[in-house]
């Protein structure tokens, strides 16, 4: 079986009991990134297995490995860096696979970016979006912001540390002084989450270094959340 293992997105505190057994098991691990993988497995004490880089530009050619070990029944684990593998993550592609052809897999929970995030800007978790990251260039990242705009439901992003200060400009200029919060490394020591209104979460962050992964939760179109 495929095993879609969730892991910690920062704080190694958060891997679950049953995430470790199931890495523990695991006679092959197809990961975004070796290294770090095999750091968490360092972590925790595990012995490394067979590993294999399943990330953007190689997810055909590795989907034949992993496919091909599960119906050699093989226990196969798929992670990421961090989270849910298929969140935002060419994990998906795999998973997909497996659907259509019946290859069998489970899903192991754990810590996620989306629902951190959510929960953390104090806005509505009624109904919510998530749309990965942003396009980059000024007409498009308009035009997505757009497409949200008579939307009620709370809507999360990704976006590079590099971009928050136009992301946010861009998304006051479409959506009008809505509520929302930056969330920057979230669960990892240095932590920090600022909320309050679009147009002044524009400014503190405009032209502003910010390092870390960072998650943008934006209110819906509700009066509650605008001033």
């Amino acid at each position: 079986m495929l095993h879609v293992v969730a892991t910690p997105i920062g704080n190694l505190g958060d891997m679950s009991a049953r995430a470790l057994e199931c890495l523990r098991s695991a006679s092959l691990i197809a990961c975004e990134d070796t290294r770090r993988t095999w750091q968490l497995l360092t972590h925790f004490g595990i012995p490394r297995p067979e590993m294999l880089s399943y990330r953007q530009g190689n997810e055909e050619r590795v989907a034949e490995t992993v496919i091909a070990a599960v119906n050699a029944g093989r226990e196969v684990a798929l992670c990421s860096d961090g989270g849910y593998p298929g969140i935002s993550d060419p994990g998906y592609r795999l998973i997909r696979r497996c659907a259509t052809e019946q290859v069998p897999f489970d899903v192991i929970p754990g810590a996620s970016a989306v629902n951190v995030a959510l929960l953390m800007s104090g806005l509505s978790t009624s109904s919510f979006t998530f749309k990965g990251f942003p396009p980059r260039g000024p007409g498009a990242l308009r035009n997505w912001f757009t497409s949200e705009r008579d939307h009620d439901h709370t809507l999360i992003c990704y976006e590079s540390p590099f971009r928050v200060g136009a992301t946010l400009q861009a998304a006051f200029e479409v959506l009008g002084d809505r509520e929302a919060a930056v969330c920057i490394e979230l669960t990892k020591l240095h932590e920090r989450v600022t909320r309050g209104y679009l147009k002044d979460l524009a400014e503190t962050f405009r032209n502003v270094p910010v390092k870390g992964e960072v998650a943008l939760v934006i209110a819906g179109n509700n009066p509650k959340f605008r001033r």
